[in-house]
């Protein structure tokens, strides 16, 4: 196990009509917030009344900005940084997914930044302070309501990019599942691929004696398996999406992966898909993953057949655990097919034209600067368009 340090502050209120107490959750923080959300779903369910009449009863003041869509773009973030220094707002509320969390996260550090905030993506830059961000979370996927990471989108340059900071993890977080009732079923597919993702860039490692976050990556993952289709069936299922919502927070609070060397190839693979095609995040990791799995077992074989065993439920002979490996693999493509996710890039309208310069731009080799990615195996870019191709 390596050295680390696990800071996870983010303060998680859970439960049913938790949202109803935002306002006076916030009133010691800030005097006045931008409230920042996606299109009209929080009006039509209620939510945003719900919000802003909590706020005026504790007498914080509100700017608002909504408009936020998936892969959250750059140009929306500039507009939210100019409105808070034109209103003097002190704290960001996010309200919906992990794209307006997002979004509130690189707003809540462009204030306090003073150049270009794309830079910091861009660039790196260890930010210094940023403003405080509270969220109430309406599609459990992302786990950015405990994280301190952003990914945001250039649409201009048609990139996408992540950025993390210990400054940019929420000062508190509302979770209530009844906020999930009325989300479609594709978001629930995407968004527990997704989650799962984030256990998988965590758990597939070549660190040993991890025993613990292990079990927690497997109890986790398992976790997730078990209620994604019974929320499916019935998605006014309470505690199907209890699971599903602390789930998603668990699986990116940092937690999971404490003391292991983790990868991320799959994510920073996906970052070109939606950077260029716009397609759903989870989606795209669906196609990637098991592609992925298949391409770098063998330079960890069992670490491969511990998940195969311990997560997909494998039966077999250990005297070939390639075949233990492979069946694991395919236990899960399947799994996602059921929640109706596809299993290749066509299915997400993606040809083969640019399947080289999207290797390239996910290693930098574009930019003349190729830095492999992953930790489990590195991949070149001529490894990222061999996976591409394998799931073409």
């Amino acid at each position: 196990m390596l050295n680390f340090e696990f800071y996870a502050p983010a303060r998680i209120l859970f439960g049913k009509g938790t949202e109803a107490q935002i306002g006076e959750l916030l009133k010691p923080h800030a005097s006045k917030v931008l409230l920042h959300y996606g299109g009209g779903s929080i009006k039509k369910s209620g939510l945003y009344d719900t919000v802003t009449a909590s706020l005026q009863k504790s007498g914080v003041a509100f700017a608002e900005l909504g408009g936020v869509r998936p892969n959250p773009r750059l140009a929306l973030v500039k507009e939210g940084i100019a409105l808070c220094k034109k209103e003097n707002v002190d704290l960001i509320l996010a309200v919906g997914g992990g794209s307006a969390i997002d979004s509130a996260k690189a707003i809540a550090m462009g204030v306090c930044y003073g150049g270009d905030v794309w830079d910091v993506y861009d660039q790196n830059i260890e930010i210094e302070k940023a403003l405080p961000v509270a969220v109430i979370l309406t599609i459990p996927a992302a786990g950015s309501e405990s994280s301190g990471d952003t990914v945001i989108t250039n649409e201009e340059k048609q990139l996408k990019y992540g950025y993390g900071s210990p400054r940019l993890r929420p000062l508190l977080s509302i979770i209530n599942p009844e906020l999930f009732f009325t989300l479609p079923k594709e978001q629930l597919a995407n968004g527990v691929a997704d989650m799962m993702s984030h256990v998988f860039e965590r758990y597939f490692t070549n660190t040993t004696h991890t025993d613990l976050t292990d079990g927690l990556c497997e109890a986790t993952l398992k976790t997730l398996m078990k209620n994604a289709p019974l929320a499916c069936r019935n998605m006014r299922d309470y505690d199907a999406w209890s699971e599903l919502g602390f789930g998603g927070t668990v699986a990116h609070n940092g937690l999971v992966g404490m003391g292991r060397e983790q990868d991320w190839a799959c994510h920073n693979m996906e970052h070109e898909l939606s950077a260029i095609y716009d397609v759903a995040h989870g989606a795209g990791l669906a196609v990637l993953t098991p592609g992925w799995m298949r391409y770098v077992y063998k330079d960890n074989v069992n670490m491969f057949v511990q998940f195969a065993v311990n997560v997909m439920g494998v039966e077999g002979g250990y005297r070939d655990p390639d075949a233990v490996i492979l069946e694991g693999i395919d236990r899960l493509q399947a799994f996602f097919g059921k929640l109706g996710l596809t299993s290749t890039l066509s299915g997400l309208g993606i040809g083969e034209d640019r399947l080289e310069e999207m290797a390239k731009k996910a290693t930098g080799a574009a930019f003349d600067d190729e830095q492999p990615l992953g930790g489990l195996k590195k991949l070149y870019w001529r490894d990222v368009l061999e996976i591409y191709k394998m799931v073409k």
